[in-house]
């Protein structure tokens, strides 16, 4: 995605118009319309107050993906009685269809008793609690795959 892009989408997402953003920085119209057209860029001092205005960090509005921030925020503001109702793994197949089908191909018990070592292992060496494990061994697993790629 394009600064122009993320500038019009943060723009957009604060609810603020071209007009008044021009009006605030004391410039045209035109050209916060060049910004997001990706013809102009803005000098850092307009930059650092626009990320003001929208609510972001200057780094977050150079890489702004309006998805990535709709979805922190929800997990942000989800409430954990609400969180325990949701079925994650069916949430997620939608995005991940394998999610929907391993549990046909997959030796889950296998796997099962390998993890729980892991997991109580978690616990026993570094006093976590359940959800604190799971949590910790995801996310090694996730730098896992990363560091794989």
């Amino acid at each position: 995605m394009s600064l122009g892009s993320n500038l019009a989408k943060a723009r957009k997402k604060a609810g603020m118009s071209q007009e008044e953003v021009a009006e605030k920085l004391g410039v045209s119209r035109q050209t916060i319309s060049k910004w997001e057209l990706d013809e102009m860029i803005p000098d850092i001092y307009q930059s650092k107050k626009m990320a003001k205005w929208y609510h972001l960090s200057l780094d977050e509005l150079i890489e702004f993906d309006m998805d990535v921030k709709e979805i922190q925020e929800v997990i942000e503001y989800t409430s954990e009685k609400v969180t325990a109702k949701v079925d994650w793994t069916k949430v997620w197949s939608k995005k991940y269809p394998v999610l929907a089908t391993y549990q046909q191909v997959v030796d889950i018990g296998k796997y099962s008793v390998q993890i729980r070592e892991l997991l109580e292992d978690l616990k026993r060496t570094y006093g976590y609690h359940e959800v604190d494990a799971v949590l910790v061994l995801k996310d090694i697993l996730a730098h896992e795959m990363k560091r794989s790629k």
